[in-house]
């Protein structure tokens, strides 16, 4: 093989490939789909960049990285913290991995020159282009599966995971440069300065531990500042329905009182009555109506907490000029706790009220709740409307929590959208009738035919 088709298989062929790999791992990493000939143009103007500058040259490495940058940014439309991220990942995972092969072959040559130099040139050069990009594959495919970590990424978050990075980055790219490179550094008697590559390769390879760590690092703050933040967000809502079940006390403790005087209520209605006063007897009656209105639940569910929570959540709705309607009987009592009755209806109300909020003038806003026992199997159901130019929701802490309820009684959570209709199912398993389990899949299946109102 001639030395002008080494340098096109190297420059021109491995080039190409590392180019290639570079951003296809950039797209992989950002979560992000996009057409074959994106690839195309990326691949031409990276061919462009390798033919118009020296190669192993600090532009020619600038240029890749501004050419993924952009990539990143236009092409895959990601934010642009992100990007920087992940192109200083891809390009230091790749950066680093050549300079370990580089060491390592480095540090075989000197027990293969009773070979011919130039076929073992050759060889040398192609199983190290090879190898190099198995080993960033093998990195690339680590990354993926273990720290892929940007559907959690905050963006005030990625400086401090960012500088660390950059700067094993910009280190790896002087030892590349100084070593491997064009430029070489020597002693007044024209030796080599640096021969230690066994120390340069334990370097290299402790760069790509580092790298590593970092994520990893990083992995589990954003992971422990999720978690903490949902935890937060649960103790507030089980503050929130504590509140909840304590008005449900005293309003029955109201209750109770009431039942204790109606006795007294029917003797005074009954003596008005007996003295000819009927209009005043009436007003009394009246009088004990507005009681009993106050005493009663706008929902009754057959389950006091229940009833407290969505005659809230529904009166709120009502004020606000929203269609509601409520049709759910529950088993009381009930294996289902009464928190987790909350957690479920509270956010899915909450979640169907803001949706109708931000709906337009003249939209009609509406929200249904129903519910049926069947079985062991208790199906929840709410359909609200909300405005078609906006995404409902699909994630997100409340529905989190929907699901974990959901999961941790064997059940499960569905959601869907028809038009501008939202619905949310959640089944739940109460193992305590001696039907078939098969029902499980019938009631669910049954969810997916709504009822329209």
């Amino acid at each position: 093989m001639s030395e002008h088709m080494m340098d096109f298989f190297n420059i021109f062929v491995m080039g190409s490939i590392q180019i290639l790999m570079g951003f296809y791992f950039l797209i992989r990493f950002l979560k992000k789909r996009v057409k074959c000939l994106y690839f195309f143009l990326f691949a031409t103007a990276g061919f462009v960049v390798i033919s118009g500058i020296s190669s192993g040259s600090v532009i020619e490495f600038v240029l890749y990285v501004l050419l993924l940058i952009i990539g990143g940014i236009f092409i895959c439309h990601g934010d642009w913290e992100s990007v920087i991220l992940y192109v200083a990942l891809t390009t230091e995972i790749m950066q680093l991995s050549y300079g370990i092969i580089n060491s390592l072959l480095t540090i075989l040559s000197p027990w293969l020159f009773s070979f011919d130099q130039k076929w073992l040139g050759i060889v040398i050069m192609i199983s190290g282009n090879l190898a190099s990009c198995f080993l960033s594959v093998f990195c690339y495919c680590i990354v993926l599966r273990y720290f892929s970590i940007y559907e959690i990424t905050k963006k005030k978050y990625v400086l401090p995971v960012l500088l660390p990075i950059v700067m094993i980055f910009f280190m790896e790219q002087y030892i590349s440069s100084v070593i491997y490179g064009n430029v070489n550094i020597a002693d007044e008697n024209g030796a080599a300065w640096y021969k230690n590559h066994i120390q340069l390769l334990v370097i290299q390879f402790l760069g790509m531990v580092s790298l590593f760590c970092i994520m990893f690092a990083y992995k589990k703050l954003l992971e422990n500042f999720h978690l903490s933040t949902e935890l937060s967000l649960l103790e507030q809502q089980e503050h929130s329905l504590n509140q909840y079940v304590e008005e449900v006390k005293a309003r029955y403790e109201k209750t109770k009182s009431f039942r204790h005087d109606i006795k007294n209520h029917i003797f005074v209605v009954k003596e008005l009555l007996q003295n000819g006063r009927p209009e005043e007897a009436m007003d009394y009656i009246g009088d004990m109506e507005s009681m009993t209105m106050e005493l009663s639940f706008p929902c009754s569910t057959n389950n006091p907490v229940v009833d407290m929570l969505v005659g809230n959540k529904l009166g709120m709705a009502g004020v606000l000029g929203i269609d509601v309607h409520c049709s759910l009987i529950l088993p009381y009592p009930c294996p289902v706790r009464d928190i987790d009755f909350c957690v479920i209806l509270s956010n899915a109300l909450d979640n169907a009220i803001h949706a109708c909020q931000r709906m337009v003038y003249g939209e009609e806003k509406y929200i249904r709740l129903t519910g049926r026992i069947q079985g062991d199997f208790i199906l929840l159901e709410v359909e609200n409307s909300f405005h078609q130019g906006e995404n409902p929701p699909q994630r997100g802490t409340g529905l989190s929590n929907v699901k974990a309820v959901a999961e941790k009684y064997h059940g499960a959570m569905s959601i869907k959208t028809e038009g501008g209709v939202f619905f949310l199912s959640v089944l739940l398993i109460i193992p305590q009738h001696s039907e078939n389990s098969s029902q499980q899949t019938d009631l669910f299946d049954g969810a997916g035919s709504r009822r329209k109102y």
